[in-house]
């Protein structure tokens, strides 16, 4: 299968399970993977872990039956450039990649898997660079933190092509109710207790 078709599957797999469930849980920690892995959710962002033990994160999602995307620019050891996707393509099975990075996530598209980018928002000008970046890079999906901002999620949503998705700072139902009323694709969250809603 040629790069650009894996990664167009990768994304349309990762969208079909966010049809079915629009809650991603994102673990920062190993109690976090195994609690989550009692829930529905079927998309993991991972958010923690060494270059020595994500191979062993990421088969532990993948034989749970999840998909695994990692924050490249989150793992300890790896430098947040493009032989780090390198690394996550040849050593693990994960089927995206989460950076800050334009680079980064170009690297990830050449090699097929989905990306997604995030973007903290915490100015006019943090958000105009969403707009700057988002043509540039042409990620598969945003993430905009903090996602408990329904005025500022309808803005990108209705003006972007890309799908948003609300992370951090999302607490309770209402919460998460807000940010896909406001037009996010899903919601990311560390917070079990929107697992298991």
């Amino acid at each position: 299968m040629s790069r650009e078709r894996r990664k167009t599957n990768m994304a349309g797999e990762l969208s079909a399970m966010l049809d079915e469930c629009p809650i991603i849980a994102a673990v920062k920690n190993e109690a976090g993977l195994e609690q989550c892995l009692q829930s529905e959710i079927q998309l993991v962002f991972i958010l923690y872990g060494s270059v020595c033990e994500i191979p062993a994160i990421v088969q532990q999602v993948k034989n749970a039956g999840r998909s695994a995307v990692v924050h490249v620019d989150l793992i300890s050891g790896l430098s947040p450039r493009e032989a780090a996707v390198d690394f996550i393509r040849q050593y693990t099975r994960a089927d995206g990649i989460i950076s800050t990075r334009p680079p980064v996530l170009r690297r990830a598209k050449d090699l097929g898997l989905a990306t997604v980018q995030r973007f903290f928002v915490i100015d006019s000008m943090a958000l105009e660079n969403v707009y700057k970046h988002q043509e540039d890079t042409r990620p598969d999906f945003i993430e905009m933190l903090p996602g408990a901002m329904p005025k500022i999620l309808q803005k990108l949503s209705s003006s972007l092509p890309t799908p948003i998705i609300a992370g951090g700072l999302i607490s309770d139902k209402e919460d998460v109710m807000a940010a896909l009323k406001a037009g996010a694709r899903a919601i990311s969250t560390t917070n079990p207790e929107i697992w298991f809603m």
